[in-house]
């Protein structure tokens, strides 16, 4: 971490009037690492990792609950190699905590979270170091950067999702008052640790739904990646590693190229094109009760703005229908009950989270579209009209017949 600091003295003799302007750049660098078997003895990755001042660091894990019941034997693995690298770890124990959207809806689980780094005397110089899913990750990293203003934290990422996109970010979250990710600070990890082993023991559900930001992803930039998705959707579906693996690799190179060169790596702007079909996402996740994984409401998030933006003249109707077989070859889904629910005036409640996403970003309205494969734009103003048309549409299509022309149905069709 670099400083860069100015001080600069100004009179105005008039009033005299006395000020002090500082400025100063922090350099944030950290890696995503790709491994297997994090925790072998013969893997001296993690204890690399865990530098500090006072060596042995002490390290306090908190552990996705999901994971741990999948794989029985991580508790003794983690002890066995904190031992094994006694010289790097000082082990502070292990917490283990419910996974999923629970994690971040929980306060007694927060503050679970802190009172084990208050007890376990986790300073900044110790490390928190996170093992789970999306939500898992978020809320640690969220208790890491507000306890003591900021303690050192490692993610290792165990779904697709967290290994292709949320872990490797510099976000972190919790929701509150039915609104996701309303607290979050930006505090990039110390390091990220992809152990592709941990995607072994996904359901088929999770191991699908962390796809939805792969194609996210090459949808806002890089149609190479969209066509390489589409190569291998099969075996995507058929759970083939290899081919898993490549798609983790370039998703998470493409989030990470985005935020260091993208111009605003903690979004102080209202441009977030990282979160192209998320206005939706985020308020279908909250309306189904979490029910619907991130993935499954990002697919279908993509699907809602990619009809808006053909019926507004944007996207072409092959592109829209060429995503569309995408996300259905890799068993996403394209709707969800939630998504018709409708309010006393029969306005489609989902549409309450474009405004949702405007107070998220700070009060202007920016949603990013696409206008082709790989190619984004912004918008800051959305047709209501045209937006419920899309909806209504999305409900009416017909899937089930590859042949059918899906987007023949009349954009004046909303009632």
């Amino acid at each position: 971490m670099s400083f860069l600091f100015h001080v600069r003295l100004k009179m105005q003799n008039s009033n005299l009037v006395q000020s002090i302007t500082q400025q100063f750049a922090v350099t944030y660098q950290y890696t995503t690492y790709f491994t297997e078997r994090v925790f072998g003895l013969d893997n001296p990755l993690l204890a690399r990792c865990v530098e500090s001042n006072w060596l042995p660091a002490k390290c306090l894990f908190v552990l996705d609950s999901g994971v741990a019941q999948a794989r029985q034997s991580l508790l003794e693995e983690i002890e066995r190699y904190a031992e094994a690298y006694k010289q790097q770890i000082a082990y502070k124990g292990t917490l283990v905590i419910p996974g999923g959207e629970v994690a971040k809806n929980d306060t007694g689980l927060f503050k679970q979270v802190l009172e084990a780094i208050h007890l376990k005397g986790i300073c900044r110089h110790s490390y928190l170091i996170g093992i789970g899913g999306g939500a898992v990750l978020d809320m640690v990293g969220f208790a890491a950067a507000i306890a003591h203003r900021g303690i050192r934290h490692i993610r290792i990422p165990t779904t697709v999702l967290s290994q292709n996109d949320s872990g490797v970010g510099v976000k972190n979250s919790f929701n509150l008052f039915g609104k996701k990710n309303f607290l979050g600070t930006f505090q990039p990890p110390t390091a990220v640790i992809n152990d592709f082993c941990f995607l072994e023991t996904l359901s088929q559900r999770d191991w699908i739904a962390g796809i939805a930001e792969a194609i996210k992803v090459a949808l806002i930039k890089e149609k190479t990646f969209f066509e390489e998705i589409e190569r291998n959707a099969d075996q995507l579906v058929k759970r083939n590693q290899q081919a898993m693996q490549a798609i983790i690799y370039r998703c998470a190179e493409l989030h990470m190229q985005h935020i260091a060169q993208g111009g605003d790596p903690f979004e102080r702007g209202s441009a977030r094109p990282l979160d192209f079909g998320h206005w939706a996402a985020h308020k279908l996740e909250s309306m189904s009760h979490y029910r619907l994984r991130h993935g499954e409401a990002v697919a279908i998030g993509m699907a809602i703005d990619c009809l808006y933006a053909h019926y507004q003249g944007f996207l072409a109707k092959p592109t829209v229908q060429r995503i569309f077989n995408l996300i259905q070859r890799l068993s996403l889904p394209l709707r969800a009950p939630e998504v018709f629910f409708k309010d006393a005036q029969g306005t489609y409640q989902v549409l309450k989270g474009i405004e949702e996403f405007r107070e998220h970003l700070g009060g202007q309205l920016t949603i990013t579209l696409i206008n082709d494969i790989g190619k984004s734009f912004n918008v800051h103003e959305i047709c209501l009209k045209t937006m419920q048309d899309s909806i209504y549409n999305l409900e009416k299509m017909e899937f089930n017949d590859p042949a059918a022309d899906f987007l023949q149905i009349s954009e004046n069709s909303w009632q």
